[in-house]
């Protein structure tokens, strides 16, 4: 008789990636692929062209900002609205946001109680998380270009520091996998080169989540520590973000919790969507449609019918927000004081044909991309004096990084630590599901072993049992129970082992 299945218990004994060799080296091989120009059609970009590791250059003063922004250099110094791809002439179709934080997005969801969608990754969630985010620039024909995931997989193959850390890591031999230069997307590949892909992206993934993208150093760190005071035009820009402004509706500003109960620092967004009425853009080569956003996506499309999602953007963190430029989705805005102009002049500046025009943010504003469900509410004719604008900006320097080294503040000194040091960063899920009758399936960090337990009643006082140990080689990997069945039920657990 097949057991009665009430529950599937979870147990994810997760360690810290710093804590443990295999994070370092996941960390480690991370960076050696996202870094890689040879994983692009012409081996002349690298993940790290449009989200670069290395300060930008300032376009005012010449010199390099003191902390990276993890967005397009090229951007950030000439203005440019969108990044060039790895064939020549072709260029992505919107503005390559930043990855510093990326990581603390949740998974793509539908909030049932804020009736609105949350989290995800691009401007319009169509990766549910890092791992579907870091798999598309790869072949997507106007970044890196590569045709297929086996051509990827065959770049791999090439650099014998690959070929030992997913061995080492993933347990996969890259050199047994046939050679696939350049094969088309049309062909049929060798079946490990999806589980290698798979593992590519996590790699990727993991680097993204660790501390060199997520550093919270910033000034205003510092200050939500009690370390440092902020200036008079910085605090008196805090209390307008907060307040009147409206900023801090969709950029929340204060300390959460994480889930050890240690303090979680601010991440100014709250993953939400929203049409703040953008202007087109036509310095994007090729002169593309408007970006339709969320609501541009076939599946969010069939879902809402009435086109309720159409316009919608993601809210972006503002974490190291005055060193990313441009701004907006289509690189519209070419610094912070027009954006923050826009926000509070939007309705009543006046018009202009086009942000071609020479009056642009100074005697009016383009025509939006889509008026449709566009916010009316929290923006728009804020009735804020230039001083003020001025002081909202001020306050968001306060949100770049690596402070100690920039701010020569002798109360906090070159080399200080993050006060939020002991917050977690975010961490792989793992999922034990079950399926009738008594399929289990295993998804979390690809390449770890698990110790998957039973035991056949909730009381706490009956031992879980050691069903099997396996090793994560693909997501949705069966694990077999070959144990006798109970007569009603059954509950199981999978353990992350070190």
């Amino acid at each position: 008789m097949k057991p009665l299945i009430w529950g599937v218990w979870l147990t994810a004994i997760l360690f810290a990636l710093s804590n443990n060799a295999r994070g370092d080296a996941e960390q480690a091989l991370g960076n050696l692929l996202f870094t890689d120009p040879n994983l692009s059609l012409n081996r002349n970009q690298s993940c790290a062209t449009c989200h670069s590791l290395v300060p930008a250059t300032n376009p005012v003063t010449g010199n390099p900002f003191g902390t990276p922004g993890f967005v397009d250099p090229v951007s950030v110094l000439t203005g440019a609205p969108v990044s060039a791809g790895s064939s020549a002439g072709k260029f992505g179709a919107l503005n390559a946001p930043s990855a510093g934080y990326a990581a603390f997005s949740p998974d793509f969801f539908f909030d049932y109680d804020a009736y609105t969608y949350k989290g995800g990754q691009f401007w319009n969630g169509r990766a549910a998380n890092l791992e579907a985010q870091a798999a598309q620039p790869l072949l997507n024909p106007a970044e890196m270009a590569l045709p297929s995931q086996w051509a990827v997989v065959t770049r791999l193959r090439e650099n014998t520091n690959y070929i030992a850390l997913f061995q080492q890591l993933y347990g996969w031999d890259l050199a047994a996998i046939p050679a696939g230069e350049l094969a088309p997307a049309t062909a049929t590949p060798p079946d490990a080169v999806p589980a290698v892909y798979a593992a590519l992206t996590q790699a990727i993934a993991q680097f993204e989540r660790g501390p060199a993208f997520n550093r919270f150093t910033s000034k205003y760190d510092y200050y939500l520590a009690g370390r440092t005071t902020l200036s008079a035009d910085e605090q008196a820009g805090f209390v307008l973000f907060t307040g009147r402004a409206n900023c801090a509706n969709c950029h929340l500003s204060f300390v959460g919790q994480d889930a050890n109960g240690n303090p979680a620092p601010p991440l100014f967004t709250d993953f939400t969507y929203a049409n703040v009425g953008l202007p087109r853009n036509w310095n994007i080569p090729g002169a593309p449609a408007p970006d339709p956003g969320l609501g541009g996506r076939p599946d969010i499309a069939a879902a809402w019918p009435d086109g309720s999602q159409l316009g919608l953007h993601k809210v972006m963190s503002l974490r190291n927000v005055a060193i990313t430029p441009p701004y907006g989705h289509n690189g519209v805005f070419t610094s912070l004081p027009q954006v923050v102009h826009f926000y509070n002049t939007r309705d009543v500046l006046g018009k202009v044909g086009a942000n071609t025009n020479s009056g642009f943010g100074i005697t009016g504003w383009a025509p939006a991309e889509t008026t449709a469900n566009m916010n009316r509410v929290l923006m728009g004719n804020l009735r804020l004096t230039a001083a003020q604008e001025a002081q909202i900006v001020a306050f968001l320097g306060t949100l770049t990084d690596n402070y100690p080294a920039t701010g020569g503040d002798p109360n906090v000194p070159p080399g200080t630590p993050s006060p939020f040091t002991n917050s977690a960063l975010p961490t792989i899920p793992v999922q034990l599901a079950i399926a009738p009758p008594a399929k289990l399936t295993l998804t979390g960090r690809l390449g770890q072993f698990y110790r998957i337990d039973y035991r056949d009643s909730l009381e706490t006082s009956q031992p879980w049992q050691s069903l099997t140990t396996i090793r994560l080689l693909t997501n949705g990997q069966s694990v077999p129970d070959a144990s006798p069945s109970p007569l009603r039920a059954r509950f199981y657990r999978a353990v992350q082992l070190p």
